[in-house]
């Protein structure tokens, strides 16, 4: 920043100032009065210019005065996926005890979470507003500078002051759980499997449907087959809820981050929709192993995948011992495949769409390899 611009900060105290069409319209009138008034020497233009440049500074001074001392805080929800707008709440406080302030706009600077406008026409002297608003972060991580822009053309409108004002609050911003393409289709095959674990031969009912060639014929319902006219097989849940164990491999080199970010996304869409039906879900890295319900829930998982950082090596981790359905999301499929998840359904480079992982564009339709 150059020495310039350290003392025009120091002296306006952080404002900026824009000449409106109005204000050089005024200006251009005080310009006229005064030539008039020095080619004339008529003590009524002299006393007209005096009176214009008056209204010039209490203008400027009446619109510093009412931007003073204005303090602006936003109450963010607890849980904020990426690209997706959220409420929010925004507090505005004039903590000037004996002057309103007058015409506040206020606006997010580009880049910033917050995208609309918002109008105070009056805000009374020690007062508080608060107004509902939404909010969309862009990227997954820690945001702990957020900046507005707060602004007035009070009295004249002859400028319009603006001040920046920054948030130094932290927030956590999960990542995105929008369906994405490719997406769909993972958890397709997933709810396959969830249903077909899900039959067993527990104590609680769980449909009857029609019966299969190799069946028991012990577990045939013959009032609804009477009723149908077809064999008819009552199923029972079982015991335990099928659990998924999904592995994301930290293990990624420059020029794949795109593809690192975009697992990132699918792996918290998956833990996110796999837990909301009530499934059990373990999810792995090099450095992170929690299994919920039963050492965390779904937030846990998805502060951890917040943060997240790939790493250039690591250790492939083996699959847990206990029957799971098993999703890997890795650059390099095939060498974690050769640490005991060949029976995973895998999804690298080729699948999420090679374009994708660098940033482009990803195809229409993704292949997955399962090898069960």
């Amino acid at each position: 920043m150059s020495l310039w611009r350290r003392i025009r900060d120091a002296v306006a105290g952080g404002m900026r100032q824009r000449v409106t069409l109005a204000g050089f319209g005024y200006s251009l009138a005080i310009a006229v009065v005064c030539a008039l008034a020095f080619a004339s020497g008529n003590n009524l233009l002299f006393l007209l210019l005096a009176l214009m440049m008056g209204m010039l500074l209490v203008s400027g001074f009446l619109s510093r005065l009412s931007l003073a001392d204005l303090e602006l805080d936003i109450a963010f929800p607890d849980h904020i996926p990426a690209r997706r707008a959220v409420p929010g709440v925004m507090k505005l406080k004039n903590d000037k005890t004996w002057m309103p302030s007058f015409s506040i706009h206020v606006r997010g600077t580009p880049g910033s979470v917050y995208s609309s406008h918002l109008y105070f026409p009056l805000l009374a002297g020690g007062g508080t507003v608060q107004e509902s608003i939404q909010v969309s972060f862009e990227k997954r991580g820690l945001h702990s500078k957020n900046s507005f822009l707060l602004s007035s053309r009070f009295p004249f409108g002859f400028a319009e002051r603006r001040v920046e004002v920054t948030l130094g609050r932290e927030v956590l911003v999960y990542p995105c759980l929008d369906r994405q393409p490719g997406f769909e289709e993972i958890f397709g095959f997933l709810h396959g499997e969830i249903e077909e674990q899900a039959r067993g031969r527990g104590t609680d009912f769980y449909r009857i449907r029609p019966y299969e060639a190799l069946e028991s014929a012990r577990h045939v319902d013959w009032r609804a087959s009477a009723h149908t006219g077809e064999l008819q097989v009552r199923e029972f849940t079982r015991e335990q809820e099928p659990l998924v164990e999904v592995f994301l491999d930290l293990g990624v080199v420059e020029g794949e981050r795109g593809f690192f970010e975009l697992a990132v996304d699918c792996t918290a869409y998956l833990v996110w929709e796999v837990s909301s039906r009530g499934c059990r879900v373990r999810l792995r890295t090099q450095d992170f192993d929690v299994t919920a319900p039963n050492e965390g829930d779904a937030y846990t998982m998805l502060k951890y995948l917040a943060l997240v950082e790939p790493k250039r090596a690591g250790k492939i981790v083996e699959p847990g011992r206990e029957e799971s359905i098993q999703v890997v999301f890795s650059p390099h499929p095939e060498s974690v495949a050769a640490h005991g998840w060949h029976r995973a359904l895998l999804v690298g480079l080729s699948q999420l769409g090679t374009s994708a992982a660098r940033g482009g564009e990803s195809p229409a339709g993704p292949q997955f390899d399962h090898r069960h």
